[in-house]
């Protein structure tokens, strides 16, 4: 189900995108975090979009790696994207 929670962190995501992303994101980078965001805003559950998560956290560690993006930016990405999509199943 889609939330307003989700919404909110969809949208953040895309002013990342509007904000830093033609300067500090190539054209298939900011690509794969839209992707990415719109695979976890339309998921059911998480598993259904563990692999566009996984590639987005490579991504950022890249961007980081690079020097391109600190690590609370990058952090601050991973968090909007997984705020986009279904909460976490409880453990146990």
């Amino acid at each position: 189900m889609v939330t307003s929670e989700r919404t909110q962190a969809y949208g953040r995501v895309l002013r990342t995108l509007d904000d830093v992303g033609p300067t500090k994101l190539h054209t298939d980078e900011q690509s794969r975090v839209r992707d990415a965001a719109d695979t976890l805003i339309f998921a059911g559950h998480l598993d259904e979009a563990r692999t566009a998560l996984a590639d987005v956290e490579a991504l950022a560690e890249h961007l980081v790696g690079a020097g391109r993006w600190t690590e609370e930016r990058a952090a601050g990405l991973v968090q909007d994207l997984l705020a986009c999509g279904p909460p976490l199943s409880p453990v146990g």
